[in-house]
């Protein structure tokens, strides 16, 4: 068996296109376009990539963008002024602080001052337990971008038996959450997981979210399962995942590559939460299933 190779490039353009529809119906109905504020402290290079390839995805689906770069020896106290300011911006519908932060700055107290309404990565306390109970909110962007892809090979993950190996706040735990709130059997793993090889042997949905090069092995995939690797790892021979993709997709049904699997859905699913905070906050209606 050779697995299907999910293309998270040719998703997130599809999510892109919905977007920018609906940021057009969004503007027309309120006047005024979504905004997304986007804050880089500092000039860490990867960190800067990510803030320009954010921004120009925001203006071409059709929305305003907010940049603000400052010194990385920025007050911590003046950081949390300007997102003061943008949290009582009524132009701006969605707030992004880049991470990481400088080493002096207190990364969970910047995070903790953003309007749980404007926080479009999800990464707030309450949004979190808006997840975990079921309420409306905002979920991190990778775990949601996994999600799509998911339903939109398999149409629905109700019923599957889904092992998640990662527990972080920013993918494992709320991927876990967003599967059992779609009807999936969920266990959560990690790289302390005794007998994981087992785990994952019954699992018709496998997420590695580890931080390990190639730590998945493909013998332990069922076969015809579906894999979501959200692992980025540099190594000498080029950007891996935390599976072994060569061994994996042998035995897979479908699995994402690395690069252009889960990556390219991240950003499309912050235009997306922009997009949804911008209708809560002008109270213009939306179907968010249509997007």
């Amino acid at each position: 068996m050779t697995a299907e190779i999910i293309d998270g490039k040719a998703a997130a353009q599809r999510l892109r296109e919905r977007v920018a529809l609906h940021a057009a119906a969004f503007e027309q109905a309120a006047g005024r376009k979504a905004g997304l504020a986007v804050v880089l402290v500092g000039e860490d290079p990867a960190s800067a990539v990510y803030v320009r390839s954010k921004g120009k995805a925001t203006l071409a689906a059709g929305m305003a963008s907010f940049e603000h770069r400052l010194p990385a020896d920025t007050p911590q106290a003046e950081l949390l002024t300007l997102v003061d300011a943008l949290n009582a911006d009524a132009a701006v519908d969605g707030i992004l602080v880049q991470l990481p932060l400088p080493r002096h700055i207190d990364e969970s107290a910047v995070l903790l001052r953003i309007s749980p309404d404007k926080d479009v990565d999800g990464f707030h306390p309450v949004n979190a337990g808006r997840l975990a109970t079921g309420l409306p909110g905002f979920v991190p962007c990778t775990p949601l971008g996994c999600l799509l892809l998911m339903e939109e090979r398999l149409g629905s993950v109700a019923g599957k038996d889904a092992v998640v190996i990662g527990r972080s706040n920013i993918v494992g735990k709320p991927m876990a959450a967003l599967l059992t709130r779609a009807s999936a059997t969920v266990t959560i793993a990690h790289s302390r997981t005794q007998d994981l090889a087992a785990h994952v042997a019954r699992a018709d949905i496998v997420v590695a979210a580890v931080g390990i090069p190639q730590f998945v092995k493909g013998e332990w995939i069922k076969p015809g399962a579906t894999v979501i690797d959200v692992g980025i790892n540099r190594t000498d021979a080029g950007l891996v995942g935390d599976v072994d993709f060569a061994g994996a997709a042998s035995v897979a049904g479908a699995i994402t590559p690395v690069p252009g699997g889960v990556g390219p859905m991240t950003i499309a699913c912050l235009l997306r939460n922009t997009l949804v905070a911008a209708h809560r906050a002008a109270g213009v209606p939306l179907d968010e299933r249509a997007i």
